[in-house]
């Protein structure tokens, strides 16, 4: 009965949570990452180090509870709930940004820098205890063998729309005097995240039997390690990602050092932002559809290629002109990191595993992500940021060397499997 339900209503959960993910995209390319926020901090701080913390803060912010939530998540039968009630602290803290961009004067640049990071905090943290329920839940909603198109199509929703607000942002940078520009872009975003959490909240999962609760903490810690005692092959796959980190971090950099070196104006960062979440869009239901058809091992390998050339690109870019591929090779290599793996890490393990081989995959990834950034940005201030990036393409290609020689691909079960189900159609 549960996957009858399921199946019947793979349209509407399709629908809403690709609209979820379009506004969230939305709100995340007006206050961008990559770019807005960065530009922001810029007003408030010169170190390369701080500034290299604000993506780094939004990654390990979402990586890092999940494994402290997973023992909860494992014991609902609905997840739906958990996820609405724990989102709003990712989704809030933009109203707060606009707040400080507005009073950022009075309140001086030390205390508006502590207030921002406390915010960017918050956020992050928001986003990692409601990751390992949202994911569960749409490892629970969506037949496995759709999931990476699932997360495909959602992602370039995501983007597609952040391209928009990104190109918004760029103009609203240009045109309007500051502070009243940021606080713009931050209010916007927030509006855009709350739409994005109406939708989420229309998500239809029926109700089951937990599939296994763990009577203690003990019993929970215990079944955590015997995971990582038996599974050599997510051993290597965490080894992967954790190693990716490197190849992923030079892209904090780009903006400023472009800004630096040549000169980058606000509007053609908008711009070139709009080129990498555009790129995104293009590569995510693409490089979805083919990993649930060859597996995603084999287009993580493809993403760890391009984070090597990203990182070259960087080093040895001649003209602000370069920065236009680099972004663009770059966002294909996150499309990898981030699409992919988020599937891959599904795929693993029991269905009553699932939530502690989410929270392993995450929060033991954290570190790395944390400390990526800023050993990044410790060299660029230091010796400069072609050391950044080289160290960045060196991180791709051990990357690279792990998935294609020591990670096995967890779905090819599942794939063989696949031939003999109905299928089940998305999209009309």
């Amino acid at each position: 009965m549960e996957q009858q339900d399921i199946n019947a209503n793979v349209r509407h959960n399709v629908v809403v949570n690709v609209a979820d993910g379009a506004f969230f995209g939305a709100a995340t390319g007006i206050a961008s990452f990559v770019t807005v926020i960065p530009l922001f901090m810029h007003t408030l701080t010169d170190s390369a180090t701080l500034i290299g913390l604000v993506s780094a803060i939004h990654s390990v912010g979402w990586q890092l509870p999940q494994l402290l939530t997973a023992r909860r998540v494992a014991s609902l039968r609905r997840y739906k709930p958990m996820v609405l009630l724990m989102t709003i602290n990712e989704r809030l803290p933009f109203f707060g940004l606009a707040l400080i961009a507005w009073f950022a004067a009075d309140l001086g640049r030390e205390l508006a820098l502590w207030l921002a990071y406390i915010l960017l905090i918050w956020q992050g943290l928001g986003g990692g205890v409601t990751a390992t329920a949202w994911q569960t839940m749409i490892g629970k909603i969506m037949p496995h063998r759709w999931r990476g198109t699932f997360f495909g199509v959602q992602s370039a929703a995501a983007n597609l729309l952040a391209s928009v607000g990104a190109v918004a942002a760029g103009v609203i940078l240009d045109k309007l005097p500051s502070p009243l520009d940021f606080v713009v872009c931050f209010g916007v975003s927030g509006v855009a995240m709350f739409i994005s959490w109406s939708f989420l909240a229309w998500t239809k999962e029926p109700s089951r039997e937990p599939e296994h609760t763990h009577g203690s903490q003990r019993d929970f810690w215990a079944s955590i390690a015997n995971i990582l005692k038996r599974d050599r092959n997510f051993r290597w796959f965490l080894a992967s990602r954790i190693i990716s980190q490197l190849g992923l971090m030079a892209t904090a950099f780009f903006t400023v050092y472009a800004v630096q070196r040549f000169g980058l104006d606000d509007q053609t960062a908008g711009i070139m932002t709009a080129l990498y979440l555009i790129i995104q869009t293009v590569a995510n239901p693409i490089m979805g559809w083919l990993g649930d058809r060859i597996g995603y091992r084999r287009v993580m390998e493809v993403g760890a290629l391009l984070a090597l050339v990203a990182g070259m690109g960087a080093w040895l870019a001649p003209a602000l002109g370069w920065f236009y591929l680099i972004f663009a090779i770059a966002g294909v290599a996150n499309v990898a990191f981030w699409t992919m793996a988020m599937a891959m890490t599904l795929e693993f393990g029991s269905l009553a595993e699932r939530p502690s081989y989410i929270g392993l995959a995450n929060t033991l990834t954290a570190p790395a992500t944390l400390v990526a950034p800023l050993i990044g940005g410790w060299l660029a201030d230091s010796a400069g940021y072609n050391y950044t990036f080289a160290l960045a393409a060196a991180g791709g290609l051990l990357t690279w060397l792990i998935l294609r020689f020591a990670v096995r691909d967890p779905q090819s079960a599942h794939m063989i499997e696949a031939h003999a189900e109905p299928q089940v159609v998305v999209a009309s």
